[in-house]
């Protein structure tokens, strides 16, 4: 089982044709963010596809900010006592 989530909402493929994709995947253990290009080096977008991508790096970002922020230590209870 992978630790990472793909953002379902992006289906972004090369413009060439050649079945290159792009993948956004938050891990769901630490909140860190994944950006991947599969089959190849590169990949060339058309601008919507561009944005699209831009988009899913926002979501996975926030996605990730709360994961990290749910992992942080809460304040430490026995300096609250004193």
């Amino acid at each position: 089982m992978s630790a990472y989530s793909s953002d379902q909402n992006l289906n972004v493929t090369d413009v060439t044709g050649n079945d290159v994709e792009v993948d956004v995947a938050t891990n769901l253990l630490d909140g860190t963010v994944r950006l991947s290009v599969l089959w190849t080096d590169e990949i060339h977008l058309n601008p919507d596809d561009a944005e699209h991508v831009a988009r899913a790096l926002l979501r996975a970002a926030e996605h990730g900010r709360s994961i990290a922020d749910a992992r942080k230590p809460g304040p430490d209870s026995s300096a609250a006592s004193q």
